[in-house]
């Protein structure tokens, strides 16, 4: 974790609960180990309060005292898949379009079938998790009170600042509470007020529950620290905003209540907050996302001292399966499961690399060969021959290419790779020696290099050529050329223009001469070729290869969705057989990789945080809630288009207001949002998720899709959980 400590061998207090015993029959106190500490003399000094907060954020990263396994919080629950984050993204992802897993894991399959039973081993073990998390902020509130603390001797000083600590507990309580009724609805329900040891929850319904949670995050906004001042990974007043602001979206879904002026009010709040759309959307899941002014509550995870096999480790790993390199995602290995549906995949405009046009980079034809050598390469005028080749295409000893060359660089001509069959000039006139000088060129540019070795000629001619795009794609028509400049990385001319839908050509100093189109449409360039089409208007780049013996070119955009993190190699799209990793796209959104292309500090355990808010979230709900509410359409085309215009690096996704509809709102979540945990409650809320009105793969364990019992937008209360606790009734249908 990266705000606090990472030590987790601490302990609040002396808790473990047992499976066979409810999860709230409350935290008892009394240690079933000697060597650990009570509640009532853990708090010995102003740190301990800091560190019993601490265990709170812990919890939903790791889920026990020593990681990744041993020590556990709750016994008798695999560490691994009962760890908060790993059950959390479980109920979230699995049952919908976004998440296929390929394992034989227990019940795992039944997510995605949608045919789970209140039997289901990864439910009971979530919803002890959410229980577990309530009931040790529960604890903390119940040891922070001003009588606890005036017992103690606590002065002002530090009794200001535990009351910041309660305000955030009482939010990360909140959290936990608000997965419960999202989920599980009318749930088992305790607060600090209540008994320890023997009190055995009695069920709250989800109006109840509603307006706890409503009620919560409204009174500790006071106490909680200002966005702009918090430190990252603690919860603020925009965190308690954010989750106000979602409350209030879903609350038709929960309580049958129209609350979408609230939801907007709460988003705006955090609209206003400071935080910034980070300007790449992918370095929000890389291993340095902590740097992000986006995030506005994240889940912390350092791959050193908050190990799990659950969490991020999880979401990384088993997403890397076939033939992907795990370590191009800083992890060991990949655990060959999760993937996505062809469904959600279409969601995403089709180039989902920006690549229009790809090089040709083999050679398409037979040509005879001669080289050069000189200052332009990596190793000058050595014997290990040469990195550019002249060539003759029409097999006459005429030899010709392109080469870049720096101010007063020298370059020599070779029969054959290395330098036994040098040729140079002498006298610089033109015509080649044997073992003859080194050509000189004295200003930088692109050249032309023609080599005529003819009986009785050898000679050679070295011009400097301007290369320009123009057409009626192009910005100044067939009129006026767009010139391209050297591109050192790419070795390649380059050019950044707008293009419209047309035609164009490429052509060397402003003149017919010497133009290039592609004949054969396959990105070799022929002299006085076709014109080339431009399908689509948008910002592209375009690359020429000229260096090469088939000119070839690359034509990009720059302005298209590049969200969509999909691994293709080898992968099918469509999902026959969903046991098979290479059934359906793999999904390489999360990384344990820096911005700077740096590996994280451990390649097991990734050191990326969750990000389980954030601003391009908060924008799509106001967007949502202004169009759910009746507010300003504008309004809400003007945020849609702020997340559009980061993910396009551009206007050129931006939407008009006949486009913008609720369909589209929702399918522009799961574009920004996918693998984050939103999808089941998005589908939810959209009347989508059991329902005939949208199919995706294997929904309802049919290969095309089939509606399920509309009961299952809710999962059910534990079997277990009923056993030990009478209070409980099952939620209809299970």
């Amino acid at each position: 974790m990266k705000y606090i400590s990472k030590k987790f061998a601490w302990i609040m207090m002396a808790v473990l609960v047992m499976t066979t015993q409810s999860c709230f029959n409350d935290l008892n106190t009394d240690p079933l180990d000697s060597n650990l500490q009570t509640a009532n003399n853990v708090y010995s000094s102003s740190e301990s309060y800091l560190s019993g907060l601490a265990k709170i954020y812990a919890g939903f990263a790791v889920s026990g005292q020593q990681g990744p396994a041993g020590q556990p919080d709750i016994e008798g629950i695999d560490e691994g898949f009962g760890q908060y984050l790993r059950g959390f993204w479980y109920h979230q992802e699995l049952p919908t379009d976004e998440a296929v897993i390929g394992w034989n894991d227990q019940t795992i399959k039944d997510f995605h079938d949608m045919d789970w039973s209140a039997s289901d081993g990864f439910t009971y073990a979530f919803f002890s998790r959410i229980f577990y998390q309530i009931s040790v902020a529960n604890e903390y509130l119940r040891q922070t009170t001003d009588e606890k603390l005036d017992a103690r001797g606590t002065d002002a000083s530090l009794k200001s600042i535990v009351k910041t600590y309660r305000a955030e507990a009482r939010f990360l309580r909140a959290l936990s509470y608000w997965h419960a009724l999202d989920l599980f609805r009318n749930v088992p329900f305790g607060t600090e007020a209540d008994p320890v040891g023997t009190y055995v929850a009695r069920q709250i319904q989800a109006k109840e529950l509603f307006a706890f949670i409503e009620s919560e995050l409204v009174a500790i906004d006071a106490d909680l620290l200002a966005p702009t001042s918090a430190p990252y990974g603690r919860a603020n007043k925009a965190a308690a905003w954010t989750l106000l602001s979602k409350l209030y979206l879903n609350a038709e879904v929960y309580i049958g209540e129209n609350k979408y002026t609230n939801s907007l009010q709460y988003a705006e709040k955090v609209l206003g907050a400071g935080y910034t759309l980070e300007a790449d959307y992918e370095d929000l899941f890389l291993a340095d996302n902590h740097l992000s002014k986006e995030i506005i509550f994240p889940i912390n995870f350092d791959g050193l001292r908050t190990r799990t096999w659950g969490g991020m480790t999880f979401i990384i790993r088993a997403g890397i399966g076939g033939s992907m390199d795990a370590s191009k995602s800083g992890v060991a290995g990949g655990w060959g499961g999760t993937r996505t549906t062809k469904q959600f995949v279409e969601k995403f405009p089709s180039n989902t690399t920006g690549i229009v046009v790809a090089p040709n980079k083999g050679k398409t034809k037979t040509y005879t060969e001669i080289y050069v050598g000189g200052t332009f390469q990596s190793k000058p005028f050595t014997s290990d021959g040469t990195e550019l080749s002249l060539t003759s295409p029409l097999k006459n000893k005429v030899y010709e290419g392109h080469v870049y060359l720096t101010a007063n660089s020298e370059i020599i001509i070779a029969r054959f790779p290395g330098l036994a069959s040098k040729l140079g000039d002498n006298n610089n006139d033109g015509v080649l020696e044997s073992n003859g000088a080194n050509i000189k060129v004295a200003e930088e540019g692109f050249y032309y290099l023609a080599v005529d070795l003819n009986t009785g000629k050898n000679t050679y001619k070295i011009e400097k050529r301007n290369w320009s795009v123009i057409g009626s794609a192009t910005p100044g028509g067939w009129d006026t050329d767009t010139p391209f400049k050297w591109d050192a990385n790419k070795k390649a001319l380059s050019v950044k223009l707008n293009l419209v839908a047309g035609e164009l050509k490429f052509r060397s100093n402003n003149e017919w001469t010497i133009n290039l189109g592609d004949k054969g449409a396959d990105a070799v360039l022929d002299i006085d070729g076709d014109n080339i089409k431009i399908d689509k208007d948008g910002g592209y780049e375009i690359f020429l290869y000229l260096d090469q013996p088939d000119y070839t070119f690359q034509m990009n955009l720059t302005s298209f969705d590049r969200r969509g993190f999909f691994y293709k190699d080898g992968q099918n799209i469509d999902i026959n057989d969903i046991t098979l990793f290479t059934e359906g796209y793999a999904i390489n959104k999360f990384k344990n990789i820096t911005s700077q292309g740096v590996r994280g500090s451990d390649l097991d355990f990734p050191d990326t945080d969750f990000p389980m808010f954030r601003l391009a979230d908060v924008y799509l709900t106001a967007a949502e809630a202004i169009l759910r509410g009746g507010g300003d359409k504008g309004k809400a085309l003007e945020y849609v288009n702020k997340v559009r215009e980061r993910a396009y690096t551009g206007k050129a996704g931006n939407l008009s207001l006949s486009e913008l509809n609720l369909d589209f709102i929702l399918d522009e979540r799961g574009r920004e949002l996918y693998w984050e945990g939103q999808r089941r409650t998005d589908l939810v809320r959209f009347n989508k998720f059991t329902t005939d009105s949208y199919l995706w793969a294997w929904k309802g364990n049919a290969k095309d899709g089939n509606a399920v019992e509309s009961f299952r937008n809710i999962f059910p209360i534990p079997t277990l959980e009923l056993n030990v606790n009478k209070n409980l009734s099952q939620n209809p249908g299970y």
